[in-house]
C-alpha cells in the first residue's frame, strides 16, 4: 500500500512539487542542519526536527533504505546569522566562565534529550563539526584559488565565481537580495561574499582555533555543512532540510561552496547544488516574543513539561499543520493537541481491551495486511503523506481507522501501528498515565490523588456526599481538578 502512490515533495530550489527520484536506486540520503549548541533549543527549533523525522519516517515507509545525517555545530556559527559578530560558543563560554567544550557537551545532551522526548528517531549519524576540521581545511584549499580571496580577517568566498548564486533565496539584485545582509568587511569584492575561514584577530585567543594557510582561526559556519554532507552522503545526495530561515543565507552559501567543490554549472540542474531537493519547514510563531533566545526566558520543551504538558502533545501540534505553513503556538492550542492525543490513547485502549477479550492474549504490532475495511483509511493516509507530507490529512485518516465499527481488533490495531510508523506518536505503547504530568510547582503526588479518588468513590457509593464534596474541595485546593462526567473519561487533571 505504501508503494502504491508516488512520493511528491516540494523543492525549495525549483519552487515546485516534484516526484521523488532517488540518486541511488532504493536509497534515500538526507542531511538536516542541526543545532548550534550554545544554548537550549526552543520549541521553534524543534519543529525542524519533527519535520525532518516525519520526512525520514516517510522515506522508510515508502521502502527506501534511509541514511539520515544531522550535524551538531559546536564551532563557527556567529551571533548574527548573516556571518557577523562573535562565535556563539566562544561568547557563551566567556559569559559563563566555562570551557567551550563543556558548554557544547551540555547543550548537545540537552538537545538529544528533547529529540528523545519528541520520539524523533536517531539518525544514521550525528556529525560533530569539530571532528571534521581537517576535512574543512582540505575542502577550503581545493576551492581557494578559483573561488576565494584572502583578507586580513580571513578567507572569503567570491559569490560571482559560481552561476545562479542566491537562486534558492530568489535574490534578484544587490539591493534586495537576502545575502546582502552579510557583514560589511573592508576589502570584500561583493556585499554577499562570505567567510570560509575566519582568522583570529591579533591579540585574541579562541578556545577553538586551528592552524590554516590563512592564519590561525576557525571555519565559517557554511563550510561545515558542505564538508560533512559531502563526506557522509556524497555529492549529489537526495535531500537537504532545514528551517526556512536557512533558505535565505546559510543554504545559498552552502550551495555556492558545493558548486565550487564539485565544479558544477548553473542551478537549472538541481543536483548541481549538492542535493537534488532542498526542503524547509516554516516558522513556529509565538506572539509574546518568547521564541527568541535573546529574550532570556524562551519557550523550550522543558517549560511545556513544567506546565504539565506531555512532549508528544507538541509533536501532535506540529503534525496538525503542514510543515510549509506557519504554525502559531498558544497554550490553548497545545491543550487542544493534548486532548486530541488523549482521544487516540482512549481509542487504542478500547481496541486493545476488545482484542484481549476476543483472543485472550496481549496484542503486539505486526505488519499490516490488506483488510477491506481498513484499506480505505490506510489508502487515504498513504495518499496524504505522499502528497508533500500532508500530516494534517494523514491524522484524519488515522483517526478514521480508530473509529471503525464491527471489525476484528487485530485489523484496526495493526493498521493504526502501520500508519504510526510515519506519525511517530507511539500510540502502541502510550498509556493514559503517561499523559498525566504534574506541573513543576505541584506538591501533590499522583499516588495521593489516586488514593483520594478511591476514598471519594467509596463515599459516593455509600451516598456520603458530604465526604465526597470535602475530598473534592481538598483536591481543588491542591490544584487538582476532578472531571466528573468528562466525555474523555479522564477522572482528573492538574491545574496549569
Amino acid at each position: 500500500m505504501s508503494d502504491a502512490v508516488p512520493l511528491k515533495l516540494f523543492n525549495s530550489l525549483t519552487r515546485v512539487i516534484e516526484t521523488f527520484q532517488p540518486v541511488h536506486p532504493g536509497e534515500a540520503r538526507v542531511y538536516s542542519c542541526g543545532p548550534t549548541v550554545y544554548n537550549y533549543p526552543h520549541i521553534g527549533n524543534m519543529r525542524a526536527y519533527v519535520f525532518a523525522d516525519v520526512l525520514g519516517r516517510t522515506l522508510s515507509f515508502k521502502g527506501y533504505d534511509l541514511t539520515h545525517v544531522i550535524n551538531i555545530t559546536d564551532v563557527g556559527h556567529l551571533t548574527d546569522d548573516a556571518d557577523a559578530g562573535e562565535d556563539k560558543l566562544e561568547k557563551a563560554a566567556a559569559e559563563r566562565a566555562q570551557s567551550i567544550w563543556d558548554i557544547a557537551k551540555h547543550y548537545t545532551e540537552a538537545y538529544w534529550a528533547d529529540v528523545k522526548a519528541l520520539n524523533i528517531r536517531q539518525p544514521a549519524e550525528w556529525s560533530i563539526a569539530t571532528d571534521y576540521v581537517p576535512q574543512m581545511l582540505e575542502f577550503a584549499e581545493s576551492i581557494a584559488d578559483k573561488h576565494c580571496y584572502k583578507l586580513e580577517s580571513g578567507l572569503y568566498f567570491d559569490v560571482s565565481s559560481v552561476a545562479d548564486y542566491g537562486r534558492l533565496a530568489r535574490a534578484q539584485t544587490d539591493e534586495d537580495e537576502g545575502e546582502g545582509r552579510i557583514e560589511q568587511v573592508d576589502g570584500k569584492r561583493h556585499p554577499a561574499d562570505f567567510a570560509i575561514w575566519r582568522k583570529t584577530p591579533e591579540g585574541e585567543t579562541r578556545q577553538m582555533e586551528w592552524d590554516s594557510p590563512w592564519g590561525r582561526g576557525a571555519p565559517g559556519w557554511h563550510l561545515e555543512c558542505s564538508v560533512m554532507s559531502g563526506k557522509l552522503l556524497g555529492f549529489p545526495f537526495d535531500i537537504h532540510t532545514g528551517g526556512i530561515d536557512h533558505r535565505e543565507i546559510h543554504h545559498p552559501n552552502e550551495i555556492a561552496q558545493n558548486q565550487a567543490f564539485c565544479c558544477t554549472n548553473g542551478l537549472d540542474v538541481p543536483g548541481n547544488s549538492g542535493a537534488r531537493l532542498w526542503m524547509h519547514n516554516n516558522f513556529l510563531v509565538e506572539r509574546s516574543g518568547k521564541m527568541s533566545k535573546s529574550s532570556g526566558e524562551f519557550l523550550r520543551l522543558q517549560l511545556l513539561l513544567d506546565k504539565g504538558y506531555h512532549p508528544l502533545a507538541y509533536r501532535m501540534m506540529c503534525l496538525q499543520a503542514h510543515y510549509r505553513s506557519e504554525l502559531e503556538f498558544s497554550w490553548k492550542g497545545l491543550g487542544a493537541a493534548l486532548t486530541r492525543l488523549k482521544r487516540l490513547v482512549i481509542a487504542m485502549d478500547r481496541w486493545k481491551a476488545l482484542q484481549q477479550e476476543r483472543h485472550g492474549a496481549d496484542w503486539h504490532a505486526d505488519s499490516w495486511e490488506y483488510n477491506k475495511k481498513t484499506s480505505e483509511p490506510v489508502g487515504s493516509f498513504a495518499e496524504a503523506i505522499a502528497n508533500d507530507l500532508n500530516t494534517a490529512d494523514a491524522l484524519t485518516a488515522f483517526e478514521e481507522c480508530l473509529s471503525l465499527k464491527k471489525i476484528d481488533p487485530d485489523c484496526v490495531l495493526s493498521a493504526v501501528c502501520y500508519m504510526d510508523r510515519v506519525l511517530g506518536l507511539g500510540v502502541e505503547h502510550l498509556a493514559r498515565t503517561d499523559l498525566r504530568i504534574a506541573p513543576k510547582d505541584t506538591e501533590t503526588t499522583e499516588m495521593e490523588i489516586e488514593d483520594a479518588l478511591a476514598r471519594r468513590k467509596a463515599a459516593r457509593a455509600e451516598k456520603d456526599f458530604a465526604t465526597s464534596d470535602m475530598i473534592r474541595d481538598e483536591l481543588a485546593a491542591q490544584g487538582v481538578e476532578l472531571m466528573d462526567g468528562d466525555p474523555l473519561g479522564w477522572e482528573w487533571k492538574l491545574g496549569k
